[in-house]
């Protein structure tokens, strides 16, 4: 499955951007799907997922939740994460992934083996 990332850009604080993840050459029907950012200077680090297995399941980091939601689409080719009252610390590019990782390791880089190229957020104050 190949991933495609998109809806990212400059807005300022307090507003909203919805990013979608597209995945070409299958769906996400059997997969785990997550977000992950990156800020300059800074480790890659977990954002959301879309859990498969053991019955779906939506995680989020204590800093988004709230604020963020993870979706997926009834064709189940496309995953979106729903950003709200978007911070300047939300500034980062986004990344979405998919995998099968073990059970309770879904926020660790590590376990997640496609990823799309990032789409870059940028939250003004």
């Amino acid at each position: 499955v190949q991933l495609q990332a998109s809806g990212g850009g400059l807005v300022q604080a307090g507003g909203s951007l919805r990013l979608s993840c597209a995945a070409s050459g299958g769906t996400f029907s059997s997969y785990s799907v997550a977000w992950f950012r990156q800020a300059p200077g800074k480790e890659r680090e977990f954002v959301a997922a879309f859990t498969y297995g053991g019955g779906r399941s939506k995680l989020y980091s204590e800093s988004v939740k709230g604020r963020f939601t993870i979706s997926r689409a009834n064709a189940g080719n496309t995953v979106y994460l729903q950003t709200n009252s978007l911070k300047p610390e939300d500034t980062a590019v986004y990344y979405c992934a998919v995998g099968r990782p073990p059970f309770g390791r879904w926020t660790e880089v590590e376990s997640w083996t496609n990823w799309g190229q990032g789409t870059q957020v940028t939250v003004s104050s």
